[in-house]
């Protein structure tokens, strides 16, 4: 109480008070009088011949324990905010991550490691009994959030006692261990450094030939944290169950690498897997592999803007000639991605109206559901207004998709009328009369006011507002000045619909209460509409039905938040969900093997045809080196052979697909140490556009 009277509340000053009350208190007890001080002597000898020591002290910590918990007696406490939101097991498993946090937190300043890592099990341990001293302490650490708070929070899995609790309670799903390695960066990469990955795989690297597959992982962790040796639940489970190859890159982490450094590495390491035909991890190069990208939390942020990346560098490279275009991954699997950079209190009636859309009613009912209800709740309007009926939306023509590959900049786009949405069809190729005929012929709000689900899970026990604050800024990095209502690689809810439209089938998992879900159904509902547009154009005479069901899948958990795969151990519900990712795994490549190698796949650039380079050099694999039979030492005589012929003819460039000669910036690379809204001011992104010059 004396430091709020001073008004300078401070940890360090009630330790003392603390401390000073206790040795007051215990000298009194050694030098004074054993019945106490003269008022209190009489009274004291009296009640010594009724009650014993023994009864003293429980009646006084009994006492004690009622004076603690008199709030609870009188009904003067809140009720807890979150017990009806979440499920009964999902709650529980919030306990004991609080409790885990509470505890790594308050032991996180001890500098011997072993000291540290058994304080924490210990302080855990008491955090698990003392639940409501546990929210106290993460809600005071999350106000002053640091990047070592975070790494210490997430990076907790791969602490010895954890990870052996985990490896007891996780069944036995793969044989072989998790295998570190680099992968090595393409040549016209702007950076030489290789990427750090791990490799799941239930068989012996020799095994890795006869594979043509292969699952590229993004991991979450905010962007500041968490390998993948902490999502090694899911990770075993998807190579155990499927028996293909994982491999989970290690990016480097902001803030020592902000953005777009992390999300080079993902491009990079896709470019490679590509050129290489697969030898970068093992496999035996003789056939294009099929990949998947996957991504969880922010890493659903990085596949997503890996995948625009790729996307978009097809696209140039299908205009300009210049080289083969990247093959579009067979699929894409986001678990409760986070895929706005921009937090915003409102929703407006663009994105509502992509939530309420007919074809999406099901899944997303009870989204909608909830909005109406924290209006009513607010507004003290119990019943349903006529505006909030379903109204038949006016039939549009559909919006043009464009080939042609257009950076947005803040002059061809026009400004977005609300904090988070895109412009109005969120597309390049809105010409002017359509944006006129629009202006004079508004629509009636279909809609009632309705928040973000970032602001109405603002308490959730997992990811708060403070949290995604700490993790955006951290990300972006002191020196980028991004424009938030334009940027997609930051922010991919953001993308033009001549991007989308080239997207494969892309499968959604997140739990209905996650404070990002708002995410992924606007995401969804724009992945459905750019694709409906693109089929309307392509089969316009031939009547052939627009089916959503090759375009998206969604799965909205009730119950649940954010990162409940991270913690299956005490979530035991969360394996039933990696299972599920893993049968998606399954249907991506059975439907990728029905198609001809032969035979161009739907979309732009979908087919496998880039030209094989030189893969092997510097290739480095931490656990094994590659041996070359006769087949393979024929192989690489005849690609000798080939690139001379080539180099005589000057067309070896534009046959391999990369810069053998002067060493070229990336097409889609992006400087992370530049000024990204400067150098599209002053034209110079030409890593994003193809339009690059050398490097100096």
């Amino acid at each position: 109480m004396i430091d709020h009277v001073l008004g300078r509340p401070s940890v360090q000053f009630r330790k003392i008070q603390v401390l000073g009350v206790l040795s007051f208190w215990s000298f009194y007890l050694y030098r004074g009088h054993k019945h106490g001080p003269p008022v209190v002597r009489k009274l004291s000898r009296k009640l010594s011949g009724y009650i014993t020591p023994w009864q003293t002290l429980v009646i006084t910590l009994l006492y004690l324990y009622v004076a603690r918990n008199l709030g609870k007696l009188l009904g003067l406490e809140c009720p807890e905010p979150l017990a009806n939101l979440y499920t009964r097991s999902y709650f529980r498993a919030t306990w004991v991550t609080t409790a885990l946090d509470a505890g790594f937190w308050s032991a996180m300043r001890i500098k011997r490691k072993w000291l540290r890592d058994l304080a924490s099990v210990v302080f855990t341990a008491y955090y698990l009994i003392a639940a409501e001293q546990a929210d106290e302490k993460v809600r005071k650490v999350r106000a002053g959030l640091t990047v070592e708070h975070l790494r210490v929070s997430w990076n907790k899995g791969t602490t010895p006692y954890l990870s052996a609790l985990q490896n007891l309670t996780r069944p036995r799903l793969m044989r072989y261990p998790p295998r570190q390695i680099r992968i090595p960066r393409p040549s016209n990469s702007d950076y030489t450094e290789s990427v750090n990955a791990w490799l799941y795989f239930d068989g012996p690297i020799s095994a890795l030939k006869s594979h043509d597959k292969v699952v590229l992982d993004i991991p979450g962790g905010g962007f500041v944290a968490m390998s993948p040796r902490t999502s090694d639940d899911k990770l075993f489970a998807w190579a155990g169950k499927t028996g293909l190859p994982v491999l989970s890159l290690d990016y480097r982490k902001a803030p020592e690498y902000p953005y777009p450094y992390a999300l080079n590495e993902c491009f990079d390491v896709y470019c490679t897997l590509i050129a290489s035909k697969g030898r970068c991890i093992g496999l035996s190069g003789d056939v294009m592999p099929k990949t998947i990208l996957s991504g969880d939390s922010a890493g659903g942020n990085l596949a997503t803007s890996t995948m625009l990346m790729i996307i978009e560098s097809g696209l140039m490279a299908s205009r300009t000639k210049s080289q083969n275009p990247l093959p579009i991954p067979d699929g894409l699997i986001l678990i409760y991605p986070g895929l706005d950079m921009n937090i915003g209190n409102w929703m407006s009636d663009e994105q509502m109206t992509l939530i309420k859309d007919r074809k999406s009613r099901r899944t997303n009912h009870n989204i909608v559901r909830r909005k109406s209800m924290q209006y009513n709740l607010a507004a003290g309007t119990p019943h349903q207004s006529g505006d909030e009926e379903d109204v038949t939306p006016p039939k549009r023509s559909p919006p043009i998709i464009d080939t042609k590959v257009s950076r947005p900049t803040s002059i061809s786009l026009p400004s977005p009328q609300y904090s988070t949405a895109a412009p109005p069809l969120m597309s390049p190729a809105v010409t002017k009369n359509q944006e006129r005929e629009q202006s004079h012929h508004p629509e009636p709000l279909r809609t009632r006011l309705a928040m973000s689900s970032m602001i109405s899970y603002f308490n959730d026990r997992i990811l708060s507002p403070e949290m995604m604050r700490a993790m955006i800024i951290l990300y972006i990095g002191p020196h980028n000045r991004p424009d938030f209502s334009t940027e997609y690689l930051l922010s991919p809810i953001l993308a033009p619909d001549n991007l989308l439209a080239e997207f494969p089938k892309t499968y959604f998992l997140t739990g209905e209460r996650d404070p990002l879900v708002d995410d992924t159904v606007i995401f969804a509902g724009r992945l459905r509409r750019a694709k409906a547009a693109k089929h309307a154009q392509e089969h316009r005479n031939s009547g052939k039905e627009f089916d959503e069901r090759d375009v998206v899948e969604v799965v909205l958990i009730p119950g649940i938040s954010h990162g409940f795969l991270q913690f299956v151990g005490c979530f035991p519900e969360g394996w039933k969900y990696i299972f599920r990712c893993a049968r998606w795994i399954d249907h991506i490549f059975a439907a990728a093997t029905t198609q001809s190698p032969t035979t161009p796949r739907k979309g732009l650039h979908h087919r496998r045809t880039r030209t094989e380079s030189s893969g092997d050099e510097g290739l480095e694999m931490t656990m094994t080196k590659r041996t070359k039979g006769k087949k393979d030492e024929e192989r690489m005589r005849k690609e000798k052979l080939l690139k001379e012929q080539l180099r005589e003819r000057g067309e070896e460039r534009a046959a391999l697909g990369r810069g053998m000669g002067k060493r070229k910036k990336s097409m889609v690379g992006l400087g992370s140490s530049d000024d990204l809204l400067g150098r599209r001011m002053l034209g110079l992104a030409g890593p994003l556009t193809g339009v690059g010059g050398d490097e100096e």
